[in-house]
């Protein structure tokens, strides 16, 4: 249960991003500076966590062992922490050429995208129960990203192609993340895919808020939340939780950070929240956790007929 937690905790994390960075825009930074700034402090404060736990290891034993990584491991997890850094990157174009509505719908095509891509990976057709849950999530989603209060306009095809691409790299990552390197200790693992997701986000977005005054003028409390939330928590937690529960429950787990974003949003950047949007928070909770209630229900079943 508790890998579970895991990963709810870590897409419940990347549900708060959202109200930090239009905090963060309200102070008058712009995209380059927000999330080069995330991704830069957030390689620090894992490679730090890294190096203190693999330090608090005894030398030789097993467990220190699992602090080391071969240079074909370390460009395998480089590989899969490009695909979290293009996430960001996609996402945020996305949302220049269409709603932040209709991009959130968008990017939450991950959820049957994921499961797809486990059912390619693992070779055997997805469980009903998950088949179920996405149903549940679909709806929810749909319900609770206030795409139905209408104003629909004709989309942007560029846009949605990269809101597709944010939802693709966001179920790539998600997947891979329990398929690469599980034996490594899972805070070191998520440094090392960091590093690559530093490496994208860097070559897009240069790091000119070190040298032009930005950290200076507010950007530091907003990069250090989003690196913490963002950068630090969801990798290291889907890096414990997802090995363990596998990539098509991680998927359906993680729309957690929708009724999150949703949440925060009304509490505190105090938009208003439709009582339809309500209940897609409702619905979408059901069905992060209807897998597990049906788990429970069908172990339950058993015993009584033992």
């Amino acid at each position: 249960m508790k890998y579970y937690v895991y990963v709810l905790a870590g897409a419940c994390s990347f549900g708060l991003l959202s109200t930090f960075v239009k905090k963060a825009y309200e102070s008058g930074f712009h995209v380059g500076e927000v999330v080069g700034s995330q991704i830069f402090f957030g390689l620090i404060m894992m490679w730090i966590m890294a190096f203190v736990t693999a330090k608090s290891a005894k030398q030789g034993s097993a467990e220190a062992e699992t602090f080391r990584v071969s240079p074909r491991n370390a460009l395998l997890l480089m590989l899969v922490g490009t695909s979290s850094g293009l996430t960001g990157i996609f996402y945020y174009a996305a949302l220049q050429y269409v709603s932040a509505s209709f991009a959130i719908l968008l990017l939450f095509q991950f959820t049957w995208i994921g499961i797809v891509l486990e059912a390619i990976m693992d070779r055997k057709r997805p469980s009903k129960d998950k088949l179920i849950a996405l149903i549940f999530l679909f709806i929810g989603i749909i319900m609770a990203s206030g795409y139905l209060k209408g104003n629909l306009e004709a989309p942007s095809w560029l846009g949605v192609g990269l809101g597709l691409l944010s939802a693709l790299t966001y179920a790539v990552f998600i997947a891979m993340s329990g398929k690469v390197a599980k034996q490594i200790a899972p805070i070191t693992r998520g440094a090392v895919m960091q590093t690559g997701s530093f490496i994208i986000v860097m070559l897009i977005f240069p790091p000119h808020f070190l040298w032009n005054g930005s950290l200076h003028e507010s950007l530091l409390p907003w990069a250090l939340l989003l690196a913490l939330f963002g950068v630090v928590i969801p990798p290291l937690f889907f890096a414990i939780g997802v090995p363990r529960i596998g990539g098509g429950m991680a998927t359906i787990m993680s729309a957690a950070e929708l009724p999150t974003a949703v949440i925060m949003s009304f509490i505190v950047l105090h938009e208003s929240v439709s009582g339809l949007q309500w209940l897609g928070v409702i619905v979408t909770m059901l069905g992060i956790a209807l897998p597990e209630l049906l788990k429970r229900r069908q172990r339950a079943h058993r015993l009584q007929t033992e």
